[in-house]
C-alpha cells in the first residue's frame, strides 16, 4: 500500500530476510505521561524499525515493531529497563514474522 504525501509517493517499509515482528504490552503507569512519544523517539533513534505505539483501554500500551531482530530486542530492552516516562511494572511480548503495512514508526 502506498500513500501520497505532499505530492510524493512514500512506500511502506519492505521486510528484509531476518526481520521479525515484536508485539509488546507494557503495564504500569504508562498512559498520560508521554510514554508513546518516548517509545517512538527511541524506535527512531534505534533505526530500521516500523510499527506503532498505542494506548489500550485497560491502561496498557501496545507496541508493535518490525525490523531486524537485534533492533527489536534493543527496543524491548529499553521498554523493560530504560529511562521510560511513567512507571513500567511489566512487559509481555510475542515474536512473529513481519506482516508489513508500516512506513515508519508512529503513535496511534
Amino acid at each position: 500500500m502506498q500513500e501520497a504525501t505532499q505530492g510524493t509517493r512514500r512506500a511502506e517499509r519492505t521486510a528484509e530476510p531476518g526481520d521479525v515482528r515484536l508485539t509488546a504490552w507494557v503495564r504500569g503507569r504508562v498512559q498520560g505521561v508521554g510514554f508513546r512519544w518516548f517509545t517512538r523517539a527511541r524506535a527512531l533513534e534505534i533505526g530500521g524499525l516500523a510499527g506503532f505505539a498505542s494506548n489500550l483501554g485497560d491502561g496498557r500500551v501496545q507496541v508493535v515493531a518490525e525490523g531486524p531482530r537485534d533492533r527489536c530486542e534493543g527496543l524491548l530492552d529499553w521498554l523493560r529497563t530504560g529511562d521510560t516516562p511513567g512507571r513500567v511494572e511489566g512487559v509481555t511480548e510475542i515474536w512473529d514474522t513481519p506482516r508489513g503495512g508500516y512506513r515508519d514508526f508512529v503513535i496511534r
